[in-house]
């Protein structure tokens, strides 16, 4: 059974000994991160925080911090799991003949259960607050030379201005005051490209190419634009995740939840915006984003280690505030590896998969290290079939998605798991020869990379460690792997107790 909600969920994890209730006062000032800092880097429990100084509001955190709770909050048994679902949808894409196309019609037939589901009343707007502030709730500053305080995991909803098609998306979000914070999305992100096209739908191609800088005060004089937005907090944990998803601009985030959860996610239309929202959220968020208007927001301690820079970003005003009668408020503190954030994404390296291999069916498995901050590692196995091929799928992952921020990628033969990193490292050092086999090029990067000399863009590097062929130019024989054979090994596996060891 799919989970309600987030306090749902936090009933699942309590019943498996993996939630620690915290009953002393705590300050949402550096205090609670320090605490969840220690408990997630030693692979400890979900904390829930009851007593946070200066709300009444009860602060759930580290709830996806480990593998077992990210299985659990997805409820599978393992990651992979949701891989093969996928794995058995990606067919519908190419159907062949009628006996798969009645295949696919069965598929289809079964995903029907998964749209979101409109409804009139729901939990999330128990409670209509007669004042706005945002202090009110157990809002986390997180680190010391942070702006301010943050609102961390934000789910936000925007429109597109061209379709009318809701999109779902994190960002965080920078307290400013009790009605109103920053809105953090990247240019690359959903969001920000709402943004634009409400500018360009309004002032034709004047916004194209530009910054949020350069856009917004010009949009503004011509037009006092504001775009209407919602943000929700807390929800079942499909929901959370999918929000984070590297989902394609034209899938809808509310179907991905669904078929994650095997259940539509209730929906009800916001009280002052003409937005959906998902009816089991703690609090929802109503307000607008005013095109004239830009904030210093940041700095910020963000998922690579480093704090990004401050920056000109939207101004969010809150308009209106609706909860449960007793919401539980959730957050994450991203910082040096391993935090909470990495088991986030650890599970789009296994779920989006089976995706990476519909259009590279080459590839055999991906790692992303969680040291590589999502976007500036990534380890590749391929059966390699002709030559070049290692590079072929280099410049295919960059031209694909969010893979477009990788910034180094390493491609091996399938005989080497990606994730066993001691044997990577060592066929990576032996096979490569940085002349032949480095490429470098230019492209977008993730804004928050601090390495490159502008923003968003600067250099990327290919690194081809597959065994290389004659057709290759290689002019010797590519040496064997020692390999003892394994009558030898299971000789010496019955014998070892005989030779005197004892494990």
């Amino acid at each position: 059974m799919a989970y309600r909600d987030l306090q749902d969920f936090i009933k699942a994890l309590e019943g498996k000994g993996l939630l620690k209730r915290i009953k002393t006062e705590v300050d949402p000032e550096l205090e609670i991160t320090e605490i969840y800092d220690r408990v997630v880097k030693s692979g400890g429990p979900a904390l829930l925080f009851e007593n946070v100084k200066g709300s009444s509001f009860p602060l759930l955190i580290n709830a996806f911090g480990t593998e077992e709770r990210m299985n659990l909050a997805l409820e599978v048994k393992n990651l992979d799991d949701i891989a093969g679902c996928i794995d058995e949808l990606v067919p519908m894409a190419m159907p062949e003949g009628f006996a798969e196309k009645l295949k696919t019609l069965s598929r289809l037939s079964s995903l029907a259960r998964i749209f979101p589901k409109k409804v009139k009343k729901a939990p999330c707007q128990q409670i209509v607050e007669e004042e706005v502030d945002l202090f009110k709730l157990p809002i986390l500053k997180c680190w010391p030379k942070d702006g301010g305080r943050y609102i961390t995991l934000p789910v936000v909803f925007t429109k597109d201005p061209v379709t009318g098609c809701q999109n779902m998306g994190m960002y965080r979000m920078q307290v400013f005051d009790k009605s109103t914070t920053g809105m953090h999305w990247h240019m690359h992100k959903d969001g920000a490209e709402n943004y634009r096209q409400v500018c360009e739908k309004i002032y034709g191609q004047f916004c194209r190419g530009k910054s949020m800088e350069a856009v917004s005060p010009v949009a503004g004089r011509r037009a006092g634009g504001r775009m209407q937005v919602a943000v929700a907090l807390g929800g079942d944990p499909a929901l959370i995740y999918a929000a984070t998803a590297p989902l394609p601009r034209n899938i809808d985030e509310m179907l991905f939840a669904g078929f994650l959860r095997n259940a539509p996610v209730e929906m009800v239309k916001a009280k002052t915006v003409d937005i959906y929202v998902p009816a089991h959220a703690e609090f929802i968020l109503e307000g607008y984003v005013d095109f004239k208007e830009l904030r210093r927001e940041g700095p910020f301690g963000d998922h690579t280690g480093f704090y990004s820079p401050a920056d000109a970003y939207p101004v969010f005003h809150v308009e209106c505030i609706t909860r449960k009668k007793s919401p539980i408020y959730p957050a994450t503190v991203v910082g040096k590896p391993v935090m909470e954030d990495c088991f986030l994404a650890k599970a789009t390296e296994r779920i989006f998969l089976p995706l990476l291999k519909m259009f590279l069916p080459e590839i055999v498995d991906i790692n992303l290290p969680v040291e590589g901050s999502f976007h500036n590692f990534a380890i590749v196995s391929i059966k390699k079939s002709y030559p070049g091929h290692a590079r072929k799928v280099m410049n295919a992952l960059w031209g694909m998605g969010q893979m477009m921020f990788t910034k180094i990628l390493l491609i091996i033969d399938d005989d080497t798991d990606p994730h066993d990193i001691s044997r990577v490292a060592w066929k990576a050092f032996n096979n490569v020869d940085p002349e032949r086999d480095i490429i470098i090029m230019r492209g977008p990067l993730d804004v928050l990379d601090h390495s490159p000399n502008l923003a968003g863009y600067g250099g990327k590097m290919g690194i081809d460690a597959t065994r290389k062929w004659e057709t290759e130019g290689y002019q010797r024989i590519w040496p064997e792997e020692i390999q003892m054979p394994q009558e030898i090994k299971d000789l010496v596996a019955r014998r070892w107790k005989e030779y005197g060891f004892t494990d």
